[in-house]
């Protein structure tokens, strides 16, 4: 089979050299194998429905222009035929010598398969039935320098379809139909929230707060601001301030961004709907889906009024009269065999986790894990249109609670086929509970979970305006198209799905580029540089800033170190915090790595010999300054000491947030590497860290809430942090490995 491959991709490049030497031999005899425009009166589907009445062996006087790709070209002497395809369908050019003369019929000795062309002349239909175009004028407009694929249709690899949208468009007229169907969708989405009171709106992509949704994000630098801000992952909070302002009904159609995994229908970068309508409930909200989704299997799918039934991989999905409501306890109870709600014991509802293979966490109470048994096993039985209600506020932070069991909120979300399409709440207006949900999730998140919510001050102050009642819903258009189109996988109905960065060789680059250019032209390797790296040097390259000097040679700042502190285990804590500091450096201010170094080897200075928690820092900036050190060095040793002396500047650079959170957490993790049995941060996995994170008597000494803080200066979940900190402690493991042979008492 290698061998195989091997001999398809060598005919492939002969193939393209064969083409790239008939570019050049048109460029040569003068002709522009790109002009810049043509000219184009008529379609093949238009042409196909005007003549359809033409007489097998008509000839006509309507002289028309198509433009479009070569599909088929054969050639018989004095006469070629070429299958020309364009947006609409398919158009036969029977070209003759006689009508093309010289010119014309060498340009087309010229053509392959996938150049696109255009051709002028009269419409005929051939003696044998076949509706064409005899062109007198060809005009070639784009040449193909790469061969169309056989047998694109077949290919089993799916990942190359999505990679090459571009070909898998070319190849397969059913996958443009599926992109035509989704752009009518949303277009008729878009009629049906206007014609029914709604007023489209557009909110902000970059957010300094997590809200809207449990997700976790993607995170950016705002330069201008020089701090990091979230790619939004929910519209929800921006919308409902404008229900605050007034605007009584509002929709958003856009992208979201969550920085989780990719599966059949999940995609990191996605399109949703919120929609908002003052003075509604959930009620509102299920009469708005109920016709939204019915309009579109009527007007896109053809069914017939009061009979709203498509069919889904291979599912009957009857979308007519009233959806099914059902408590999601209910549903619950189905799939357990037994009845379980609210009320159901703690340890019961653990059990039957269990049981069903289900991981609990210590913390969840009886809301989390009765929504865990529905949500792993209860959602995928519910074929129909069925809305899932009465959700535990325990996993709806911002749904109003329900009158008659505050455990439960006002919410329900809709499931087709075993999938969630919409999710809707009452939506909560009250500022003091809101601000008391948002606390909730802030503790959530400090326990470790990442897809928890910030606290949004500014969202808790504009209810306190006051937000009329109001129903929201969020809807996912991406699966909406999936349903409507009858496709699989969300990447069948994304043009453009996000995929792992594809392998590309310095010889696939040396194969495209030009023996020579106008300008001056960067080499192979550094096009290859730019193209696996380009973020990560664009992102250090903005973080970089004017070299910084600390006055201090290496050598000199160690001396230092080594005149105060005997003690082995802080000198190692002062090497292991350089080590850091460097590694940092590298990533976000590649200029300074011995400014940022430096600091972290002499972060602790004083600590041994003063042990002053207050002027912790205070000493060290005079011992510093006493040795030649600048002030620049000081300021940033003394960031990580504020919290207890708040005449001490606060940690605002980048290279400051950094070091308050390594101080404190590499000194957990440290402590984490000698309880285990191979002494090595090699081994060590997030999941063991967040335990002893969560073990307050582990390590006592490492606060929490610093390590906590020292996440949110860095604008990271703590998931993140730990992670990222467990991979810099193994970027400099081979000098701790060193030091704990030599100290095993450590």
């Amino acid at each position: 089979m290698a061998d195989q491959t091997k001999t398809g991709e060598n005919n492939t490049n002969d193939e393209r050299a064969q083409r790239r030497a008939r570019r050049q031999a048109l460029i040569d005899a003068g002709v522009n194998p790109y002009p810049i425009a043509s000219e184009v009166t008529a379609h093949a589907a238009q042409l196909e429905k005007d003549y359809a009445s033409l007489s097998d062996g008509e000839d006509t006087q309507d002289v028309v222009s198509v433009a479009g790709r070569i599909r088929a070209l054969r050639r018989q002497g004095k006469v070629a035929f070429i299958v020309l395809e364009d947006v609409t369908g398919q158009i036969q050019l029977f070209c003759r010598v006689n009508d093309l003369g010289e010119e014309g019929w060498g340009l087309l000795r010229q053509l392959d398969l996938g150049d696109i062309i255009d051709a002028t002349g009269r419409v005929l239909r051939t003696r044998r039935g076949q509706l064409s175009i005899a062109p007198t004028k060809l005009a070639l407009l784009s040449k193909s320098l790469r061969p169309l694929p056989e047998k694109f249709h077949g290919l089993t690899d799916r990942e190359v379809r999505y990679r090459q949208r571009y070909v898998d468009l070319i190849m397969n007229p059913e996958v443009r139909d599926v992109f035509r169907k989704r752009s009518a969708i949303i277009s008729l989405i878009r009629r049906y929230m206007e014609a029914d009171g709604y007023m489209e709106v557009e909110t902000p992509m970059m957010h300094a707060i997590l809200g809207g949704a449990n997700a976790r994000p993607f995170v950016t630098h705002f330069n201008a601001l020089d701090r990091d801000f979230y790619l939004r992952i929910a519209t929800e909070l921006p919308l409902k301030r404008l229900i605050v302002g007034g605007m009584e009904r509002v929709f958003e159609i856009g992208r979201q961004f969550r920085n989780e995994g990719m599966d059949l229908t999940h995609n990191p970068e996605f399109t949703s709907m919120e929609a908002y309508c003052a003075y509604s409930d959930l009620d509102g909200m299920k009469r708005l889906t109920e016709g939204l989704f019915k309009a579109i299997a009527r007007e896109v799918c053809g069914c017939e009024e009061g009979h709203e039934v498509i069919t889904y991989q291979g599912q009957q999905v009857d979308m007519s009269g009233t959806w099914r409501s059902v408590p999601l306890s209910e549903v619950a109870s189905q799939v357990v065999g037994e009845h379980v709600d609210m009320d159901t014991p703690i340890e019961h509802l653990r059990e039957l986790c269990r049981a069903n293979g289900i991981e609990t966490e210590d913390g969840w109470g009886a809301g989390k894990l009765l929504f865990e048994l529905y949500d792993e096993l209860g959602e995928s039985t519910l074929v129909d249109p069925t809305f899932v209600c009465d959700y535990p506020e325990e996993v709806s932070p911002l749904a109003k609670r329900k009158a008659d069991d505050p455990r439960l909120t006002d919410r329900f979300e809709l499931v087709i086929c075993g999938h969630e399409y919409a999710n809707a709440f009452s939506e909560l207006n009250d500022p003091v509970d809101q601000a008391g949900r948002f606390a909730e999730q802030v503790a959530a998140k400090g326990m470790g979970d990442d897809e928890a919510m910030g606290y949004d001050y500014d969202y808790v102050r504009a209810l306190e305006y006051g937000m009329p009642p109001a129903g929201g819903i969020g809807y996912g258009i991406d699966r909406m198209i999936m349903l409507f189109c009858d496709q699989p996988a969300i990447r069948d109905v994304l043009l453009f799905p996000q995929m792992k960065p594809e392998v590309v060789t310095r010889a696939d680059i040396a194969s495209q580029l030009p023996e020579k250019t106008d300008n001056a032209a960067a080499s192979v390797d550094v096009i290859a540089d730019d193209a696996e790296n380009g973020a990560a040097n664009e992102a250090a390259r903005d973080a970089s800033a004017p070299a910084l000097s600390t006055g201090l040679t290496r050598d000199q700042a160690f001396a230092l170190l080594e005149r105060y502190n005997k003690d082995p285990f802080h000198i190692q804590h002062a090497e292991t915090l350089e080590g850091l500091m460097r590694y940092y450096a590298e990533k976000y201010d590649p200029a300074n790595v011995d400014f940022w170094g430096q600091v972290g080897l002499l972060h602790d200075l004083d600590w041994e010999e003063f042990q002053d928690p207050v002027q912790h820092t205070v000493k060290a900036g005079e011992l510093i300054e006493a040795e030649g050190g600048t002030p620049e060095l000081v300021h940033a040793i003394q960031t990580h000491n504020s919290d207890n002396n708040p005449e001490l500047p606060q940690p605002e650079a980048k290279m400051e947030r950094v070091l308050y959170a390594a101080d404190e957490l590499s000194g957990l993790i440290q402590a984490a590497i000698l309880m285990r049995p191979s002494k090595s941060v090699m081994d060590l996995e997030v999941k063991s860290l967040k335990k002893k994170f969560k073990d307050k008597h582990f390590a006592a000494g490492c606060s929490r809430d610093v390590i906590r803080h020292g996440a949110e200066l860095n604008d990271m979940e703590l998931d993140d942090l730990l992670a990222s900190m467990i991979e810099a402690m193994r970027s400099i493991a081979p000098d701790r490995e060193e030091w704990l042979k030599n100290h095993p008492e450590q």
